[in-house]
């Protein structure tokens, strides 16, 4: 499903794909976070993610105009994960209601790794 805004001279659609690549690049920008995470379905084998398919290691569900999104992580090992998780959420909610103007309902950030240097 895409989002849809509804103006006076029509339609606005946004698509999943680019609301995922917005919270990409948003979460990105935090601290610690060393990139996306993406499991590959056969065998299990942690992916790390970078810019180039950070929509991967997310998952966006639109409802009535309210955003609902699963970032899947992997941090750097030492920061506090709690500080780095509510960090990613404040990132990633500003930019997408400012972006888009959509409500975001919900954000889940998923750790599913810790890189050492």
């Amino acid at each position: 499903m895409s989002a849809n805004i509804k103006t006076d001279g029509g339609n606005i659609i946004i698509e999943n794909t680019v609301l995922a690549h917005i919270a990409g690049m948003s979460a990105m920008e935090s601290y610690g976070i060393v990139g996306m995470a993406s499991k590959n379905a056969t065998d299990g084998i942690l992916e790390i993610l970078k810019f180039d398919n950070l929509s991967k290691g997310i998952k966006v569900g639109t409802e009535e105009g309210q955003i609902n999104i699963q970032l899947h992580v992997v941090l750097e090992y030492g920061v506090k994960i709690s500080v780095v998780g509510e960090n990613i959420i404040d990132r990633v909610k500003f930019n997408i209601e400012n972006l888009t103007g959509l409500t975001v309902n919900n954000i889940e950030v998923l750790v599913e790794g810790i890189r050492l240097k």
